[in-house]
């Protein structure tokens, strides 16, 4: 599923003013060691390759504190960046330069590091019809941010929140009295919304298919179990593998024909790319 427009513009807008509030503060001291009319330009590279992603964060943040401010991308999104290229120039007040400057890389580099750790899993799947999915294991108030940068990475997002889809685990079945309980509840509370199910054993998922699920995850189901249960769906439903896939052995299951593959280490293992901005002379 994609990112409502909606919901993405709101994201941004909550994501900057955290920014700006938690750096700036009552007012930035030690850019006022500069004076207040000079005016500065600046380059902004990347010290290690990465798939640029973060644009929408940077050009509201600073259309929001200093919209005088002149911001030239090199690069676009989704785009190559290489090891020390620059991608990013920015004119302006030299105050306001160095003010943005900590939170727009900040921006960058979280972002850009999930959208070229993304890239780097998809393309692992070359040729197969799996796609990779992401999930809510995300940074806490990042989730769409995150979710937006696996998407410039080719990935495809899982469910934004617990608002827009079902996914029925061992205790929501627990608690709702059986696997097909539980989907026919889903059923009647929001229609039309995807089910989709959790299971750990052959019985349950004949069960959560008997009942009309959408999507079961196969949860750390072996290689040769994946191949059978694909051909005992026959695309009855959707089959999701998911529980101890790593970049190693991500193409090995996804040849076994399951339509996705979801994986929390594209959002919550992200190591930041490194960035640098250097003012020209």
């Amino acid at each position: 599923m994609s990112i409502p427009q909606s919901l993405l513009e709101q994201s941004i807008q909550i994501n900057i003013q955290q920014a700006l509030q938690e750096d700036i503060g009552d007012g930035d001291i030690t850019a006022m060691l500069t004076p207040v009319d000079e005016q500065a330009t600046a380059t902004i590279i990347s010290r290690e390759e990465m798939v640029l992603a973060g644009q929408p964060w940077v050009n509201a943040l600073i259309q929001t504190y200093d919209n005088t401010v002149q911001v030239t991308w090199l690069k676009q999104e989704g785009d190559v960046v290489g090891a020390n290229e620059a991608f990013l120039k920015l004119a302006g007040s030299a105050r306001s330069l160095l003010t943005v400057e900590r939170p727009a890389l900040n921006f960058i580099q979280t972002l850009s590091a999930v959208a070229t750790k993304t890239a780097s899993y998809v393309k692992q799947l070359d040729g197969l019809h799996t796609k990779l999915l992401d999930t809510r294991k995300t940074l806490p108030g990042l989730r769409i941010a995150q979710k937006y940068a696996v998407a410039i990475g080719g990935g495809q997002n899982h469910r934004l929140g617990l608002f827009d889809a079902f996914l029925i685990k061992e205790n929501h079945i627990m608690a709702a009295g059986g696997i097909a309980q539980a989907i026919t509840k889903a059923h009647q509370i929001a229609p039309g919304k995807p089910v989709e199910v959790e299971v750990e054993t052959w019985d349950e998922l004949n069960q959560a298919l008997e009942a009309g699920a959408d999507i079961v995850m196969l949860d750390n189901f072996s290689q040769q179990q994946m191949i059978d249960a694909v051909k005992h769906v026959a695309g009855r439903c959707k089959l999701e593998a998911s529980g101890n896939i790593t970049i190693e052995n991500l193409r090995e299951v996804a040849t076994t024909g399951v339509d996705y593959i979801s994986m929390g280490v594209l959002t919550k293992d992200v190591r930041a790319v490194d960035l640098s901005m250097r003012f020209n002379a």
